[in-house]
């Protein structure tokens, strides 16, 4: 559970850097961040697939490379459904949707299968 939270915390952690970054991403409110981060993570899982599969003959074309085209829809599904959340254009949804994949592949990273927060230490041997 720790680990849901966790990555929660770390969708609105890259929603907060990409609006910061991205001059077409407007978010109002700091709680439409964690809002928008919950309502990311329900479309990613239940419309997302759904696109994927519809759209599988330009995503083997173009070699996966639709799949970033994916993400910014599925990123401005989620600014259409919100009030405080908009977004300026393709590319600013595109650019966003990269910036918060990064930081989601990297907390995907750091939580292991479990869900647990897990830390890597290395030693070095003498």
């Amino acid at each position: 559970m720790l680990g849901f939270f966790f990555r929660l915390l770390a969708t609105a952690a890259g929603l907060w850097i990409a609006s910061a970054i991205v001059p077409g991403i407007d978010v109002g409110q700091s709680s439409t961040f964690f809002l928008a981060a919950v309502l990311l993570g329900i479309v990613n899982a239940f419309v997302r697939p759904i696109i994927i599969v519809l759209t599988l003959p330009i995503s083997v074309l173009t070699l996966g490379l639709f799949l970033m085209v994916i993400n910014a829809g599925m990123l401005g599904l989620v600014a259409w459904l919100l009030d405080d959340f908009a977004l300026s254009g393709f590319f600013a949804a595109l650019l966003g949707s990269l910036i918060i994949s990064v930081v989601s592949w990297w907390t995907s990273w750091s939580v292991g299968p479990e869900g647990e927060v897990e830390l890597i230490t290395f030693r070095k041997h003498r």
